[in-house]
């Protein structure tokens, strides 16, 4: 008797997965014709048999089974965190490595720096003692003689030492060209040795210097 896998699967109420694995291994006699499968098989006076390799009894699952399987399978996560704390604790050493180097440049950076400062304010400090010196020597006031018992030499110095807003008298020049004039020289007193100063008074020494550029209007 041949049947068709269709067939063959209603008969015998399997499936066709089944039967296609049992083709497959050669556990079934098959034959094809035009492209379709006949299986044969052999009948009994009371219903047909297929002599068939008996499918493998499945093996019974046990406590003891399911305790081993968790069992393993925590081991292995036990396992597996304990590689993970491990990368964990080196990312935190190299993360602490990088730092404790960054922190170490930053300090060679501002130790630079606190070199660089104390020698830009030792050179700030050295030159605001060199120009207070200086200053102290523009500003030496020379001594005027008094009007007493003046020489000839005395009368002759008086001459050469006046005061600025007596000799721009002198030079009959407008308000505005005396105020301009003056503010020149107050503005250059700190710097201009030429300039005298005493008791608020601005004073020149025609006998050293030349004011043509300060008295310029």
């Amino acid at each position: 008797m041949r049947l068709t896998i269709d067939e063959y699967s209603k008969h015998f109420k399997m499936s066709k997965e089944m039967i296609h694995s049992k083709l497959r291994k050669k556990q079934l006699s098959s034959i094809v014709e035009n492209g379709v499968t006949y299986i044969i098989t052999a009948e009994t006076k009371e219903k047909s048999t297929i002599s068939a390799v008996p499918a493998p009894k499945r093996r019974k699952t046990t406590v003891a089974m399911v305790l081993s399987l968790y069992q393993k399978e925590n081991q292995q996560l036990k396992e597996k965190i304990l590689q993970l704390e491990e990368k964990i604790d080196k990312l935190i050493d190299d993360k602490e490595q990088m730092l404790r180097d960054e922190m170490s440049k930053i300090e060679q950076v501002y130790s630079a720096k606190d070199d660089q400062l104390k020698t830009i304010l030792e050179l700030v400090n050295t030159k605001l003692l060199v120009e207070q010196s200086n200053a102290n020597t523009v500003h030496e006031v020379e001594s005027i003689p008094s009007d007493k018992n003046k020489d000839a030499k005395d009368i002759e110095l008086v001459d050469e030492i006046v005061e600025l807003k007596d000799y721009l008298k002198k030079l009959e020049l407008k308000p505005y060209q005396r105020k301009i004039i003056k503010k020149r020289f107050l503005a250059v007193y700190n710097s201009d040795i030429r300039v005298i100063k005493q008791n608020g008074k601005l004073y020149l020494n025609f006998s050293k210097y030349d004011y043509s550029d300060l008295l310029d209007y």
